[in-house]
């Protein structure tokens, strides 16, 4: 199953997807061949095995005999997908159905008209209504209204530490902040660095920010950004995030290195396998990676907790953060909606569930808890999947949720904070200039 690399082309895929220009309807026709297929474009990595199974299964069924159609899945290599999505929606043969993150990476598309809006469909639909668990469906909406219906395994990230490493110094998994600092005090005494950190990528440092602005304001911060408000960067819960984050380098807590490690080609991953760092804050790809890579470590020391409370912040520690997964979304221009809304219900279904589950994903459907012994790693996939049935809210990664020109922008002046090059202060006043 792919891991990291996976992650890296979810993020530079939505930071590259869409500019609002150039993407009007052209002709007066609609999406959809002559004979009643309809096409979906998918993102063509191993995962798409799975959607290519419930395309199949779909066009034999009732439902597609019942509509009068049929779906053709078109998988496009994920390099080249942003692009090739962009040009295609601006085109007489844009796809019916398509893939997405969510949040910034339909946003151009959705303020042209050009995907439907599915509120009222979800809430007359019982399958769809109560078929996904409501955090889910809710992160990949936009200014609160429904485009998109949960489509993969589920990504949160999660606090991960060594059990082994925990026990012979005393600790526990940290449940508040102030635990979290005490811990860092006594692991730095025993000469062990506290979180490994994959600065050299930069989104690993985003995930700190996202947890601690959440923890301190509450989810409603970032959603003021993600509905178009960048005054919301304003918030003071941004500038407190961000004075922890440098409180947290300047003491040791990520190391002295942190900014040449990179998770990507394995470093930070190893520095937890191999005991020189006690905890990893990670999406939940993190496991896989663990258990490809270092597999007796994964079995015996790897545990995983949520992210601790702020003490006296307004956020939820059952609040999560990360990939809540990806989502179909409906071309308003299709021919045939009808087929594509009965496409849409297959996600719910147990069927489709067990595939994802076989594939070492953990779906968002509500009926997922109950198939999970079959995963491969049950333990684990029970806890992530209940760490979001939980959760109150669930933010989906800045840099996929934010306007695609700002996502860069972002991540530098994220880099700028933890590296020492801005202060909390700049950090925040050059947050407040993003569009």
């Amino acid at each position: 199953m792919e891991t990291y690399s996976r992650r890296w082309f979810l993020g530079a895929g939505a930071t590259a997807l869409v500019s609002a220009a150039g993407l009007t309807a052209c002709g007066s026709g609609g999406p959809g061949g002559s004979d009643g297929t309809l096409t979906a474009f998918v993102y063509g990595d191993d995962a798409a095995k799975v959607q290519a199974k419930a395309v199949s299964r779909f066009n034999s069924s009732a439902a597609a005999r019942e509509t009068k159609g049929s779906l053709k899945l078109e998988r496009v290599p994920g390099a080249e997908y942003p692009a090739k999505l962009r040009t295609a929606m601006g085109s007489p043969n844009a796809p019916d159905v398509f893939f997405n993150w969510g949040g910034g990476s339909i946003k151009a598309y959705q303020e042209a008209g050009q995907i439907l809006d599915l509120t009222g469909t979800i809430a007359d639909d019982p399958v769809l209504k109560n078929g996904f668990l409501p955090s889910v469906l809710a992160a990949g909406a936009l200014g609160g209204r429904a485009y998109g219906i949960p489509m993969r395994g589920m990504q949160p990230v999660i606090l991960f530490y060594d059990k082994t490493l925990f026990a012979e110094h005393g600790l526990q998994p940290p449940a508040t902040w102030d635990h979290l600092l005490d811990n860092n005090a006594k692991l730095k005494k025993a000469g062990i660095t506290p979180f490994a950190l994959g600065g050299a990528d930069i989104w690993p440092e985003l995930m700190w920010l996202e947890y601690l602005v959440d923890r301190i304001g509450g989810p409603q911060v970032f959603d003021r950004v993600k509905n178009g408000d960048p005054s919301g960067w304003g918030d003071p819960a941004v500038l407190k995030a961000a004075r922890t984050v440098r409180e947290l380098v300047d003491d040791g807590a990520f190391g002295k290195g942190f900014s040449s490690v990179a998770y990507t080609n394995g470093g930070a991953p190893a520095a937890l396998a191999k005991g020189k760092a006690a905890m990893h804050l990670m999406g939940s790809w993190e496991y896989s990676t663990q258990l490809g890579k270092f597999p007796d470590f994964t079995r015996k020391r790897l545990g995983w907790c949520p992210f601790p409370a702020f003490d006296g912040g307004a956020g939820d520690i059952r609040d999560v953060v990360g990939n809540p997964t990806n989502y179909w979304s409906v071309n308003t221009r299709t021919r045939n909606k009808d087929t594509a809304l009965a496409f849409l219900r297959t996600c719910a279904s147990e069927q489709y569930a067990r595939e994802l589950i076989a594939n070492g994903d953990v779906p968002a459907t509500a009926n997922a808890e109950k198939l999970l012994d079959a995963s491969p790693s049950p333990e684990f996939a029970r806890f992530q999947y209940r760490m979001v049935r939980e959760a109150p809210a669930f933010t989906l990664s800045w840099d996929q949720a934010v306007d695609p020109d700002s996502a860069t922008p972002m991540l530098t002046e994220v880099n700028k904070l933890f590296v020492g090059k801005s202060s909390p202060e700049e950090f925040v006043a050059a947050l407040k200039k993003l569009t």
